[in-house]
């Protein structure tokens, strides 16, 4: 992890191609218009930011997503926090579902644009969360294989399927672009998650034979970086331009408390 300096703090860079830790922030007392000004700018450079032991209360957690986005307050989530709506519980002995590559909020068009954690408990060993980066792994296919897939879309089912959500399952579809151009930065990046179904704009064997190696491409180790949790620790990342992977390697309670932006 090399160190580099930016004021008003320090960017602890963990990877090549994304990721950073951010040290000498303290999110809790709120942060000046520079230092939010500076923290946008780095966190569309790095996409995920991770900041140590900051134990965010919910409502400071909120403000400190207000930095890069609004909140979004999602109309079905069941498990919301007591003590303001924006704010997402979860308390888990295994990673389930968050076990493979995906995006958040991928059933939902425009997929959401930021995502958030504050641990509370987390285990002695394992749990670590992987991130890939999705711009980095679209710069690494060929040109011509790029120029195809500007005309490829992804299909979902539009059910989120992970029982956090008041609603029944449906059988509707919904589609993204496999190729996404950033709204901040204007970089493009491959968009996908392991929950697609299959690849429109081409045929269905070459869906079929796409979609594996894209979905392969994406999570090489050459465009990953992972980090592990103490109890306090805040992380943000890019819901548009990385996926993420919970390491499914632990035992025992895993606690903490999700905001969403966009």
């Amino acid at each position: 992890m090399t160190a580099t300096r930016t004021a008003p703090y320090e960017v602890r860079q963990a990877s090549p191609v994304l990721g950073a830790e951010i040290v000498g922030v303290d999110l809790a007392s709120g942060v000046d218009d520079a230092t939010a000004e500076a923290l946008r700018d780095d966190f569309w450079k790095y996409k995920v930011l991770v900041l140590r032991d900051q134990h965010l209360s919910p409502d400071a957690h909120v403000e400190a997503v207000r930095i890069f986005d609004e909140p979004f307050d999602h109309p079905k989530w069941l498990y919301r926090h007591e003590d303001n709506r924006l704010v997402y519980v979860f308390n888990l002995e295994k990673a389930g579902g968050a076990a493979r590559w995906h995006v958040g909020g991928i059933w939902r068009n425009p997929p959401f644009t930021i995502e958030s954690l504050t641990y509370q408990v987390v285990p002695e060993i394992g749990g670590r969360t992987l991130w890939a980066d999705l711009q980095a792994a679209y710069d690494g296919l060929s040109e011509p294989f790029r120029r195809l897939l500007e005309s490829v879309s992804a299909v979902y089912s539009d059910y989120p399927g992970d029982g956090t959500y008041d609603r029944p399952p449906t059988t509707g579809v919904i589609e993204h672009p496999v190729v996404r151009t950033h709204r901040h930065t204007g970089r493009k990046g491959l968009f996908l998650s392991s929950s697609a179904l299959r690849l429109t704009g081409i045929g269905p064997a070459e869906s079929e034979a796409l979609l594996p190696f894209l979905l392969a491409h994406a999570s090489s180790p050459n465009y990953t970086v992972g980090f592990g949790w103490k109890p306090g620790d805040f992380v943000i990342w890019d819901n548009q331009a990385t996926w993420h992977y919970a390491v499914n390697d632990y035992d025992g309670p895993r606690v903490y408390r999700k905001v969403i932006g966009g």
